[in-house]
């Protein structure tokens, strides 16, 4: 994969981002417009208004185009930025998600639920649905919060280090089958090159990010931003002073957190606690 990229002004517009990723996976592949089309279903002048910019094109065009390249979900998100639809994401998520595409580093610490990029897909349904979303609405969600595990696949991942609370892994989906996935992929995650996970358990008491959710992106130019989320607002923070406030609360939990391999371990056992599923014996 190519190295990452130092991020233009031009191409920090969602709008423009969405067509220069639609024109790169194109190219890649050796395509022309018309060959994408021949397979893709469309017309060659739509993909080239896409590519150039001259509109996103709809939702379904995405989707499609996310089968096709093999890129589940990332796509969606992009053109969901691209549109600016309010209902849809929230102006400092929508920059938070330019920002983490292009983070060299991330740190998370999961206060109440895993982290986005740690996510199954029954996990993100059952979240985004206690958020209100349903039918169509809700699929597009899931496909577009999945769609960024693929921030932490190949050769040019960013490191990524995520604390998550005990409670967190004591809080199991309904689906006890569902839920028994989600700790086998956090377990998979856990062990790839690049990821350190720490568990931060129960006795370590108190903290400063008590009620807080918090991922730090380090950027291309060498600096640190934060975005805090509850469960009814989300705060995109650049100012260094908030920022470094924010890191020292993060580095006196990490300090009290078990190790990545202790934490392995802790996993481990939450998922010998899962409820086996029933076997079906035949009548």
């Amino acid at each position: 994969m190519p190295a990452r990229k130092v991020v233009t002004g031009r191409s920090q517009e969602p709008h423009r981002r969405y067509a220069e990723e639609l024109h790169r996976l194109r190219t890649a592949r050796g395509l022309s417009l018309r060959a994408l089309a021949d397979v893709a279903g469309w017309d060659p002048s739509l993909f080239k208004k896409l590519e150039s910019g001259e509109t996103p094109g709809g939702p379904e065009v995405a989707e499609a185009l996310d089968e096709f390249y093999g890129t589940p979900g990332l796509l969606l998100a992009m053109w969901e930025m691209a549109v600016g639809d309010p209902t849809q994401f929230k102006e400092q998520y929508r920059r938070y998600m330019v920002l983490e595409s292009e983070a060299v580093s991330l740190w998370h610490f999961g206060v109440s639920i895993l982290p986005g990029l740690f996510q199954t897909d029954a996990y993100a349904r059952e979240v985004l649905a206690l958020g209100g979303y349903k039918g169509k609405e809700l699929d597009q969600q899931v496909a577009a919060r999945t769609g960024r595990r693929m921030l932490l696949e190949g050769e040019d991942a960013p490191p990524f280090r995520a604390l998550i609370a005990e409670a967190v892994l004591r809080t199991p989906l309904r689906d006890t089958g569902a839920w028994r996935q989600q700790l086998d992929h956090l377990l998979e995650a856990s062990e790839r090159p690049g990821i350190a996970l720490q568990v931060l358990p129960d006795s370590a008491g108190l903290h400063g990010l008590v009620s807080t959710a918090v991922m730090f992106l380090r950027l291309t130019n060498g600096t640190t931003v934060a975005y805090t989320e509850n469960a009814y607002r989300g705060e995109l923070i650049q100012e260094n002073a908030a920022v470094e406030q924010l890191q020292r609360a993060y580095d006196a939990m990490r300090d009290q957190a078990l190790n990545p391999a202790q934490s392995r371990k802790f996993i481990l056992r939450m998922l010998e606690e899962v409820p086996c599923e029933p076997s079906t014996r035949a009548e």
